[in-house]
């Protein structure tokens, strides 16, 4: 059985994640390490974002999120790193599509969301002219920011994975008004569910992350 990681840069088990992508991984043995792992809640919210910092949001083992800035996890991510290519992985998965710097090392392939949607939805955008939906409204510009060094016109739209459907079908219908012909759910946290709502609501083709990346992935999975 092949034996590949998975880093969260929140806590593992991203038991919210496998749910969906596990079906598309058969035959393989996932083991998971996550960036917050170990730390209570107080420990976490000194890693609060300040203005300018790179902002991510993920997953607690207790459901509940975290809003936290990049710089206070990266050295623990190098660590997970380490931990899971000790334990024999042949390559490791990022449960993230944040953008990160390059400056992580591993002696096995390291892939990343955000690198493989960057490459694709160029590609699969007709008009140039895309939504890209994001968990915090502290993202919203980082996200333009990011989005449109790939494609003419990106409207980023907040609705958090973490915090049930109403607000994933509030924004789903924010997203039907808008101008474009592609839907990016740009946080591993989207569901298949989420997806089938914005599908629903806004007619439009929707790129869904975490099976993006897992479809990915099975092509080097034996």
């Amino acid at each position: 059985m092949t034996k590949i990681g998975a880093i969260t840069v929140g806590q593992a088990p991203r038991v919210d994640v496998t749910s969906d992508i596990m079906p598309l991984l058969q035959g393989c043995e996932l083991l998971e390490k996550g960036g917050l792992d170990g730390l209570t809640r107080q420990q976490i919210e000194a890693f609060a974002p300040q203005e300018g910092d790179y902002v991510l949001v993920s997953r607690l083992v207790d459901g509940s999120s975290v809003t936290f800035a990049e710089k206070h996890v990266l050295p623990r991510l190098q660590a997970a790193i380490d931990e899971l290519e000790a334990q024999g992985c042949r390559l490791i998965l990022f449960f993230c599509t944040g953008d990160f710097p390059a400056t992580f090392h591993a002696n096995v392939p390291l892939i990343f969301p955000n690198q493989i949607l960057q490459g694709l939805v160029p590609l699969l955008t007709a008009t140039g002219r895309i939504a890209v939906v994001t968990p915090s409204p502290l993202q919203l510009g980082q996200s333009k920011n990011k989005w449109e060094k790939y494609v003419p016109q990106a409207t980023p739209v907040a609705a958090s994975p973490y915090e049930g459907l109403e607000g994933i079908r509030q924004a789903a219908q924010q997203v039907a008004g808008l101008d474009c012909d592609l839907v990016v759910l740009d946080c591993i946290g989207y569901t298949l569910e989420m997806k089938q709502i914005f599908a629903q609501a806004t007619g439009k083709n929707i790129v869904l992350s975490r099976t993006l990346l897992a479809r990915v992935v099975s092509e080097l999975i034996d």
